[in-house]
């Protein structure tokens, strides 16, 4: 199972979180928040502030781990993802070849145009809230089949099986 990283970079006094426009790769089209695949010899914490330097050119400071999923497409155990929260970070969100980033309000969040799972745990983030769970899409990726959702998680790193 590949692991990977997401972040949500925060502005709270606005109540507005940054999401990106995938230019391409899985989930491209799609708004999602910056984050990639946890190369070899590195944690996840290192991943995430390197792909959202990468993507959008802003480093996150103390980025917070708050969830974590794994994605089944299929029968194929695909990705086991770490999510992220950051509300301090150096730099202005700039587009790249990779992604297209813009702020939206938390209570204008485009669910319509994210991966369908989003719905279900993006707002425990906005909360402030830690989460974990499991999501299971068709083989494509287009539907999402089951999910499970769990709140109020003390110890991360919970779901792995």
């Amino acid at each position: 199972m590949q692991p990977a990283t997401l972040c949500y970079l925060l502005r709270p006094d606005a109540e507005e979180v940054l999401l990106i426009r995938k230019k391409r790769g899985l989930g491209e089209g799609k708004l999602v928040g910056p984050g990639g695949k946890v190369e070899d010899g590195e944690t996840p914490g290192e991943c995430v502030v390197r792909e959202v330097e990468e993507e959008i050119g802003v480093t996150p400071r103390d980025p917070e781990k708050v969830g974590e999923f794994r994605f089944v497409f299929g029968e194929d155990p695909r990705m086991f993802v770490h999510v992220f929260r950051a509300e301090a970070f150096d730099g202005v969100p700039e587009a790249s070849p990779e992604a297209d980033p813009e702020w939206y309000d938390y209570d204008a969040v485009p669910y319509d145009e994210m991966w369908e799972d989003d719905r279900y745990w993006l707002p425990h983030l906005l909360d402030g809230e830690r989460f974990a769970g499991e999501f299971v899409f068709d083989a494509e990726g287009d539907e999402l089949r089951e999910w499970d959702v769990e709140t109020g998680v003390r110890e991360l790193d919970a779901v792995r099986r």
